[in-house]
């Protein structure tokens, strides 16, 4: 069964602020371009949404903080959608409960697509007038933008999880499964030294990426690559999954609990072990970076290995002067690839890659205020950071500070690990 077209690539070098809000808004129809009504609807689990979900919140996130405020006479079609798409912004108000976004049949696809249709229509009139003059409303104009992009990335994360979960194993997007050898292992080496880290002012960032400030980062070193299928596939005929020294006691009992003996979408058959992928299920390729790990995981394999993962400021020196470059979505490609070349690899794109570090405030940081003061700062407990972006991330949406976040057992995104060691 197949549910493969093609998708196109969306423009480059957008300028005015329309073109811009096109551009981002295009994308997302891009990526549902191959889809059915009926993928539409589908939650597999807490975690995932339904694309319906998506295509309305981020509708609804430009409705609320841009629309209803600024643009003199607007109406909401639908005032319910309000307690219906608001994702966790409570001082907006009560939510429908996330577990059970998938039980909603109402609105339709169509309704939810009409919408979308009526609220770019008044972005239209929004960017054309002069609202966007004012740096305040300017600046959640680029967040309304941004937020988008990192829902385009979870539309795809969460529908591979929801074609996962069907036996037919629907394919989204064909891809050549062919692939060479990687680069040969090898370990960069840096100097002790205290680094800048965090947002340069430059550009657009997430008020969690500030505010700029001094780390003592140690000697280390860092892998040039990320971490292969077939190394990990050593750790598990190893008896990795069975072995409690190489996990943290949460991941262990996590482990035991949820009888993981493989990799999110692995499965074991002969001749050897096959993945789920958004090409469809195919044979593990031991040269492809490994994907779909938590952090228990990808820690359990650095330990296994006599390493250890780096912090995010240890990968964000190393990525300071790094061209973001690397295989995204926006280059029309589903499924990470092997590194190739010299030097530090991979930096960007492929898989995210997951950091020791706990996802914390900077010194001297501070949520904005009011409902937008919500985005990130409420997080700040029981997760950890990922860099680098993978290959469902907008690669305009990146750079060296940008910090994701996801808790420690999360599975279902693009995460794998780079191998760093002290000095």
């Amino acid at each position: 069964m197949s549910i493969e077209t093609t998708v196109s690539r969306p423009v480059r070098g957008l300028e005015t602020d329309l073109e811009r809000y096109r551009g981002v808004r295009e994308w997302t129809e891009h990526i549902r371009e191959p889809l059915e009504v009926e993928d539409y609807v589908i939650q597999t689990m807490p975690d995932v949404s339904p694309i319906k979900w998506h295509l309305a919140h981020t509708t609804w996130f430009f409705e609320t903080f841009l629309l209803r405020p600024f643009l003199a006479g607007y109406q909401a079609s639908q005032p319910k959608f309000e307690y219906l798409f608001n994702s966790y912004y409570n001082s907006l108000g009560e939510q429908f409960s996330r577990p059970d976004r998938g039980t909603l049949s109402r609105p339709t696809v169509a309704e939810v697509v009409e919408y979308r249709r009526s609220v770019d229509a008044a972005m239209t009139q929004l960017c054309e007038s002069d609202v966007l003059a004012d740096p305040e409303r300017r600046a959640i104009f680029e967040l309304g933008l941004q937020h988008e992009q990192q829902h385009q990335e979870l539309m795809l994360t969460d529908l591979k999880h929801v074609l996962a979960a069907n036996i037919l194993e629907p394919v989204y997007r064909s891809q050549d499964a062919t692939t060479p050898a990687p680069a040969p292992l090898s370990f960069s080496e840096f100097d002790e030294g205290i680094r800048e880290i965090g947002s340069t002012g430059e550009g657009f960032s997430f008020d969690h990426e500030g505010p700029r400030h001094r780390v003592l980062v140690p000697a280390f070193a860092l892998a040039n690559r990320l971490t292969t299928a077939g190394e990990y596939l050593e750790f598990i005929e190893d008896g990795g999954y069975e072995n409690p020294q190489h996990w943290l006691s949460e991941g262990w009992s996590t482990v035991r609990r949820e009888g993981w003996q493989a990799p999110l979408y692995w499965q074991r058959e002969e001749p050897g072990w096959t993945h789920f992928t958004l090409s469809g299920r195919r044979a593990v390729d031991p040269h492809e970076p490994i994907a779909h790990l938590s952090y228990y995981e990808a820690d359990a394999f650095a330990t296994w290995a006599g390493k250890r993962l780096p912090t995010e400021f240890e990968w964000e020196t190393a990525a300071a002067d790094i061209e973001v470059a690397g295989r995204f979505a926006l280059d029309g490609r589903v499924h990470p690839g092997p590194a190739s070349g010299e030097g530090l690899q991979q930096m960007y794109g492929d898989v995210w890659e997951w950091t020791q570090s706990a996802y914390a405030a900077y010194p001297g940081y501070r949520p904005v205020e009011g409902a937008l003061g919500e985005y990130n700062g409420k997080f700040m407990s029981g997760q950890m950071v990922l860099r680098g972006g993978s290959i469902a991330t907008p690669a305009d949406h990146l750079r060296a500070s940008y910090r994701n976040f996801w808790p420690p057992a999360t599975r279902f995104q693009f995460a794998g690990l780079r191998l760093a060691a002290d000095r």
